[in-house]
């Protein structure tokens, strides 16, 4: 099961993060359909966020089609986001863990390594985009 963290420094709602994580764990094959989502109270007393953020959320998710409340039961995945390059997750996975090590190798904290991942990212979309 999926355990939900917030980050202050992310720019986004809590909301929006709690959407984020599952999309990322529905991409990542981490969740898969039939699923069950942490119980709202759950989410509640591990985040200490208001139950009207976690229900905002899963409204959200089940609006995209990707999970369905069953009252009484909990929240399930009804989709997943994964597809046929899942299977290239892990020697990239791979690679990626030893490039985090050179660069904390480097001296590099995980603000700078975001940064730089980052800015790398957008930069190489722009050159794909071109």
């Amino acid at each position: 099961m999926i355990e939900f963290h917030l980050d202050g420094r992310s720019g986004l709602s809590p909301y929006q993060q709690v959407v984020q994580q599952v999309r990322h764990a529905l991409r990542l094959g981490l969740l898969r359909e039939g699923d069950q989502l942490p119980k709202v109270k759950d989410v509640v007393a591990a985040l200490a966020i208001n139950p009207n953020t976690v229900l905002k959320a899963y409204r959200e998710l089940e609006h995209d089609g990707l999970v369905a409340a069953r009252p009484g039961v909990g929240t399930f995945v009804t989709a997943t986001l994964a597809d046929n390059t899942l299977a290239a997750h892990g020697p990239l996975r791979h690679e990626l863990r030893r490039w985090l090590d050179k660069a904390r190798k480097a001296g590099l904290g995980d603000e700078s390594i975001e940064a730089l991942f980052m800015s790398t990212f957008r930069s190489a979309a722009r050159e794909d985009i071109a």
